[in-house]
């Protein structure tokens, strides 16, 4: 008998992924998804339900959750996709998870607290790689630092992406990099570009400003007010931080887009099961203070990818065990800052001060 969760979008790379490890923990999900063959062909080979469902077909929708207490959405991208299931998860009282790392989706889903909280449902998106580390380090950074007024976050090791990730990458070219300043997210004008010392005291790596998700819920989770997200600066990310408002406009219209995404799914679907033994996250926040000081923390991870099949199956399992706070949450208001520790090759370290 299955269990009452629903996966929604396991047959794209990462959905894969977290079925394989869902049967792995034991679970059994209905797995569900708008490509009946696709989706039965995955669900096959653990011996999990199956069912198609489009998100447009509302009363469809309902009728499938009406049953369920959870709902995994894996079907990016989210900007498209969140809102039918969220509006769908309010109505039968459904608990909703996804793994988005689009700051528009986090912000629909805050502005949905108080619906939530009166229908006793659980919004947390962002369950896997983006956001749980940096949200559990940015929660942690600012337990160190209470009088914390800004933080930034650097990220590396995340060289290769799915199909999935750089489309969701194509797609947000047009709004160029948003940060967080007194509170309030913006355009940073011009890519912020700086240093950080991801391996404490071996070298300085380049890194650049991007849109990460943390720009809306380091803010949920800490209140503090200036937030900025780096990736270690790869030539491709250097050239789309240089690019000017033009050029950033006609890589955004319908033509270049589709070109685009044509080129990427030309690519591998992602990292192979080698690549990803050998990956690691490595994530620096740096919180600073109105009096100057600094202080200095770091957290490793497994590969981004195992990562969020990790984090989002165990997010599942809690909320299933009773564990789900109702209105919108963040993984560290949820389960505290020291829910990263839970997983296997995640360490925090906390660095010097200054």
């Amino acid at each position: 008998m299955p269990d009452r969760i629903l996966i929604y979008g396991a047959t794209g790379y990462t959905g894969k992924l977290v079925a394989e490890a869902a049967k792995a923990k034991g679970f059994h999900p209905i797995l569900a998804g708008r490509n009946g063959a696709k989706v039965r062909s995955v669900a096959g080979q653990y011996g999990f339900e199956s069912t198609t469902l489009e998100l447009s077909d509302r009363s469809a929708l309902e009728r499938a959750l009406r049953d369920v207490d959870v709902v995994l959405h894996i079907a990016g991208p989210f900007s498209q996709t969140s809102a039918p299931m969220v509006d769908a998860c309010l109505k039968t009282k459904t608990h909703y998870l996804d793994i988005t790392g689009e700051i528009d989706v986090f912000e629909a889903c805050a502005a949905r607290d108080a619906e939530a909280k009166a229908q006793g449902v659980m919004l947390l998106p962002g369950c896997g790689f983006d956001v749980v580390p940096s949200d559990c380090l940015i929660a942690h950074a600012k337990e160190r630092m209470p009088d914390a007024t800004s933080i930034e976050v650097g990220i590396a090791g995340l060289n290769s992406l799915s199909r999935g990730t750089a489309k969701t990458g194509v797609e947000s070219i047009g709004k160029g990099t948003m940060v967080r300043r007194g509170g309030k997210i913006v355009p940073a004008g011009k890519t912020p570009v700086r240093d950080f010392d991801y391996l404490n005291g071996n070298g300085l790596t380049k890194s650049v400003a991007v849109g990460w998700g943390d720009v809306s819920t380091g803010f949920h989770s800490t209140g503090i007010d200036d937030i900025t997200i780096y990736f270690e600066a790869t030539p491709q990310m250097e050239q789309m931080a240089s690019l000017g408002p033009f050029m950033r406009f006609v890589l955004s219209t319908g033509p270049v887009q589709r070109f685009l995404k044509r080129r990427i799914d030309a690519q591998p679907e992602g990292p192979d099961e080698a690549q990803r033994a050998q990956s690691q996250g490595i994530l620096v926040a740096e919180t600073r203070n109105a009096a100057g000081e600094m202080k200095r923390s770091r957290l490793t991870t497994p590969d981004g990818y195992t990562l969020t099949a990790q984090t989002a199956l165990e997010i599942v399992r809690r909320v299933m065990a009773g564990g789900a706070k109702p209105g919108f949450q963040t993984p560290s208001l949820a389960f505290g800052s020291d829910f990263i520790r839970d997983f296997e090759g995640c360490v925090m370290d906390d660095l010097n001060d200054v």
